[in-house]
């Protein structure tokens, strides 16, 4: 006879991405264990087995969201210079905040930005994780400004807040409804901005050049 609580074989990989679509649509607090649950095909004792409680699950989502959903920015950061990252961040995130299969807008804002003074500590969590994706891009123009590819003057922190701004900005509006073509119109206003500020004695039209 199987012990009680003791978790059932599933696939730990599909049932995080049946868990993902549930924060991401509902938050952290909106979406309830029995919901996890179902959405996860487990049961209670199996998810507090495998992840501690919710607090762990969301984290371990997270996790899996930057992995899979956030892949886009890991490889706008290879771009080979600061415009062209620029440019594939915020065209890229345009996409993933409005595929037709997943929710509209982004798992970090929607996941926590309303948590209650009980979950302050998910909504600080999900602050840091969104902080380190900010220095990262700030880190990868600081090294722009190394190669002399952004001018010395050029401040790689405020830049990489700025298109954090933005991004996030923009799954806020996603998740409101704006269309992928209002979106994309505003990014490239946003990358019009971004090459003014990082390269003031280049011609817009030739910064990415």
């Amino acid at each position: 006879m199987p012990q009680i609580g003791r978790p059932r074989a599933f696939d730990a990989e599909a049932a995080l991405d049946r868990a993902v679509e549930v924060f991401w649509r509902q938050g952290y607090e909106g979406a309830s264990l029995t919901d996890l649950t179902n959405a996860m095909g487990i049961n209670k004792p199996s998810l507090y087995a495998a992840y501690g409680n919710k607090e762990g699950l969301f984290r371990k989502v997270v996790a899996r969201y930057a992995d899979v959903e956030m892949a886009y920015a890991r490889d706008a950061l290879t771009q080979p210079t600061a415009y062209e990252v620029a440019a594939a961040m915020l065209r890229a995130n345009v996409v993933a905040l409005t595929r037709p299969d997943r929710p509209a807008g982004c798992l970090s804002i929607q996941g926590g930005t309303a948590c209650s003074t009980e979950n302050a500590g998910i909504a600080a969590f999900l602050a840091a994780s969104r902080l380190a994706g900010e220095q990262a891009l700030a880190e990868r123009f600081a090294r722009a400004v190394e190669e002399h590819d952004l001018p010395e003057g050029a401040d790689p922190v405020a830049l990489a807040r700025f298109v954090s701004i933005v991004t996030e900005g923009q799954a806020v509006h996603a998740a409101a409804g704006v269309t992928r073509a209002q979106l994309e119109q505003a990014a490239e206003i946003a990358l019009h901005a971004f090459a003014a500020a990082a390269y003031p004695d280049r011609p817009v039209s030739s910064a990415g050049r």
